[in-house]
C-alpha cells in the first residue's frame, strides 16, 4: 500500500496509511479528507483501501420442455443473489447479507456477467457472474417431463407427468431448491428463486429478492414458472401449456429463470413436443464514494450513475468479461 498522508511526531515525519474519526462513540474509517485553503476545498488525504457495496446476480437457467401426453417441463432456476449489507435486507436463500468488500485502489480485478441458460427439452444452466472475489453461480436448468430439475444457485423445477420427481438443489447463501413434483396431475413445477422454493405442484416460480443499491428498490433472481404458472418476482419467465404459445424467457440482467413448456392434450396436434424458454442474463452493480472512479477493460458494458444516490457513483455492469480498476 502507498501511504498518502504524514504527521509530525517528536520532530519526525511519520506516514499515515489509515485515518479514523470518532462518531457517536464509534471509530469510522476515513476514505477521503479535505481542507479549506484560501476559500477553496483541497483534498489532502485519500485512502488506498476502499469499502465497496455490491450486488452480484448470476445468469438464470432455461426452462424444460415436454414430449407426448399431457406433461410439462419445469421452470428454470434463478441465478445466484449475493449482496452486501446496506443494499439488501437479505441475501440469497434468505441468508444474512454479506460483508462489504474492501478493495485496493489502482489494482485490477476480474468482473464478468453470466449469460442466461438456453431453453430446450432440458433447460440449460445459467452462467456465473463474478465481481473481484464474489461469484454468484448460474441457476439450474428446468427438467424435461417426468425428470428431476438440475442443481444450481437456485434449482430447476421438476418435470411433470405421472412420475414423482424432485427439483434441483440450490446453493447455500445464493438461492433455493426448485419445486418438486409428487406425481399427481400433469403440470410441472416452478424453478427456485432467491427468496423461496416452490412447493409440490406449485407451478409459479419462486420469487426473487429486492435490492436498493441503485436508489430504487428492484427485485432480482426470480424462478421460472411451469405449465400455466407465473414467473417469480424478479425477472422469472411465465410457463405455457397452450399450443402455439411459447413459454416466456427470463428478463435480461435480472438472473430470472426461463418458463417451462407444457401441453394440454386437447389443444395440441398429435405428437407435438415443446421446449422451455431461455433464462435471463445476470448483472453486477456496485457503488463507491463519489471521489473515486471505476474504469473497465475487455469489452465490458456498463453505465455510471452519479446523481441518484447522493455522494456515490453507481456502476451497473450488464454484459461482458474483463477487469475493472478503481482510482
Amino acid at each position: 500500500m502507498v501511504c498518502t498522508n504524514f504527521y509530525k511526531h517528536d520532530d519526525n515525519w511519520e506516514e499515515i496509511c489509515d485515518s479514523y474519526l470518532k462518531d457517536d462513540d464509534e471509530w469510522k474509517k476515513i476514505c477521503v479528507a479535505w481542507i479549506k485553503d484560501d476559500g477553496n476545498w483541497k483534498q489532502f488525504y485519500k485512502s488506498n483501501d476502499l469499502v465497496v457495496d455490491y450486488l452480484v446476480v448470476g445468469g438464470g437457467a432455461g426452462g424444460g420442455g415436454h414430449g407426448n401426453g399431457d406433461p410439462s417441463g419445469g421452470g428454470g432456476g434463478a441465478g445466484g443473489f449475493r449482496a452486501s449489507v446496506g443494499v439488501a435486507q437479505t441475501s440469497g436463500g434468505n441468508s444474512v447479507p454479506e460483508s462489504t468488500l474492501t478493495l485496493d485502489t489502482n489494482t485490477s480485478y476480474t468482473i464478468s456477467i453470466g449469460g442466461g441458460g438456453s431453453g430446450g427439452s432440458t433447460g440449460g444452466d445459467g452462467g456465473s457472474s463474478t465481481f473481484a472475489s464474489i461469484t454468484s453461480n448460474g441457476g439450474g436448468g428446468g427438467a424435461y417431463q417426468n425428470q428431476s430439475g438440475r442443481s444450481g444457485a437456485s434449482g430447476g423445477g421438476a418435470g411433470g407427468g405421472g412420475s414423482v420427481t424432485t427439483g434441483g438443489a440450490g446453493t447455500a447463501n445464493q438461492g433455493n431448491d426448485g419445486g418438486d413434483h409428487n406425481g399427481g396431475g400433469n403440470g410441472g413445477s416452478g424453478g427456485g428463486g432467491a427468496l423461496e422454493e416452490p412447493s409440490n405442484l406449485q407451478q409459479k416460480g419462486g420469487d426473487g429478492l429486492p435490492s436498493d443499491i441503485t436508489g430504487i428498490s428492484t427485485h432480482y433472481a426470480g424462478g421460472g414458472g411451469s405449465y400455466f404458472g407465473a414467473g417469480g418476482l424478479g425477472g422469472g419467465g411465465k410457463g405455457s401449456a397452450n399450443y402455439g404459445t411459447p413459454a416466456t424467457p427470463g428478463t435480461a440482467n435480472t438472473g430470472g429463470g426461463g418458463g417451462g413448456k407444457g401441453k394440454v392434450g386437447s389443444t395440441f396436434p398429435n405428437n407435438q413436443t415443446g421446449v422451455g424458454a431461455p433464462g435471463g442474463s445476470g448483472i453486477v452493480i456496485f457503488r463507491i464514494p463519489q471521489f473515486y472512479t471505476a474504469s473497465f477493460s475487455g469489452g465490458v458494458s456498463f453505465t455510471e450513475d452519479t446523481t441518484t444516490v447522493p455522494n456515490y457513483k453507481i456502476y451497473r455492469v450488464t454484459s461482458g468479461a474483463g477487469t475493472f480498476t478503481i482510482t
